[in-house]
């Protein structure tokens, strides 16, 4: 018996549009490297490929298309790879950064159907689409200060750019939204029911198109109304998440009455420490960054993440905690909010390369 060896992702090119499946659907099509790669190559080759007038984006499910965008990257690779010191690790986070900024600065209209779970390295592949289409079983998070990482893949760029608070909301708590949230804080541009994605999907590779304009148009006439949170929510997100530090946040959170301001501090008290104070200076110092910057500065704090503190990663521990031994219990170091210093939080933005030697040196 031959094994048939599936791509991760499959790819063709239909009537004027190129079409991208992810295919990992056991693993909620979570990024490997190989992933990342196959992705880049063929957004390179399409960029100049004149048929193409436009790129559809889409995950799978067990039964078949729709349903799983992307979970992020493999944390499994990542925890093995983080632990061993396997250099891959570094190749990874090149790579897929790379990749964050291709998307963000494509040639063509990229068009991202974000049906399902949309958490973290998915993200960082539909976030620069030109249109983002969410539907009704849309989840979507940045979730990484569960497992002692930070928002990476441009999280720094495209969350301090949400209205108000919502960005270090986002990146200090890793909630989920759905779709009329994400609509709302600017992380998506249009609700389309999930039963209408196959048909919409078919008609692009049928239909003739003008330009690329032309494709994102016809999709955005399929958008359909969505609910977002009340105002009340929001008017909280930015009272307590504008406060200058994570001390400040917590001590104002367990002070207040009210589910939400419980439930959030109770949130928080389970995130990485170290991480909560690293990732509010990341989304603060990201507000006044291009993305070419701002990927340079995430480059070097995953750096750090798995190599700055020799065996104390808060990042090992924390995908070890909850992907690995799954025992949820994460011996974060420091273990509170109120025992992390401004000195170890400081080398995170330190690069560990002069600029003309980073690995993405070449952004632009």
């Amino acid at each position: 018996m031959t094994e048939t060896v599936v791509s991760e992702v499959l790819s063709e090119v239909r009537g004027q549009v190129g079409f991208i499946t992810l295919n990992r659907p056991r693993a909620l099509n979570a990024l490997s490297l190989g992933m990342v790669r196959d992705l880049m190559g063929i957004l390179l080759a399409w960029q100049n490929d004149a048929r193409v007038l436009a790129v559809a984006i889409r995950g799978s499910n067990k039964e078949g298309p729709f349903g799983a965008f992307c979970a992020g990257g493999d944390i499994r690779f990542l925890h093995q790879a983080g632990s061993q010191g396997n250099p891959l690790i570094e190749d990874f986070f090149t790579e897929e950064y790379a990749l964050n900024h291709l998307i963000h600065n494509y040639a063509k209209p990229y068009i991202a159907f974000m049906d399902g779970i949309v958490m973290g390295g998915g993200m960082g592949i539909s976030q620069g689409a030109t249109l983002r289409v969410v539907t009704e079983r849309t989840k979507m998070a940045m979730p990484e200060t569960a497992i002692g990482l930070f928002p990476d893949v441009g999280g720094g760029y495209f969350l301090s750019r949400c209205p108000g608070r919502v960005g270090e909301w986002l990146a200090l708590t890793g909630d989920t939204i759905g779709a009329g949230d994400a609509i709302a804080y600017q992380l998506a541009d249009g609700c389309l029911p999930s039963d209408q994605q196959a048909a919409v999907w078919e008609v692009l590779g049928v239909q003739s198109f003008a330009d690329g304009k032309a494709v994102c148009d016809y999709v955005a006439t399929k958008f359909v109304a969505s609910d977002a949170r009340d105002s009340s929510a929001r008017a909280q997100i930015d009272q307590y998440f504008s406060l200058p530090t994570v001390g400040d946040i917590i001590a104002a959170l367990e002070a207040a009455e009210g589910d939400w301001a419980r439930a959030t501090a109770a949130t928080l008290r389970k995130r990485s420490p170290l991480m909560l104070h690293v990732v509010l200076e990341q989304i603060r110092r990201a507000r006044t960054m291009g993305l070419a910057d701002d990927l340079r500065m995430e480059r070097d704090m995953v750096r750090h993440c798995f190599f700055l503190r020799p065996g104390q990663s808060e990042t090992v521990e924390g995908i070890r905690a909850l992907a690995v031994d799954k025992d949820h219990a994460p011996q974060w170091n420091p273990g509170r909010i109120e025992d992390v210093t401004p000195e170890v939080v400081a080398p995170f933005f330190a690069s560990p390369w002069p600029a003309h030697a980073h690995p993405l040196a070449h952004l632009s």
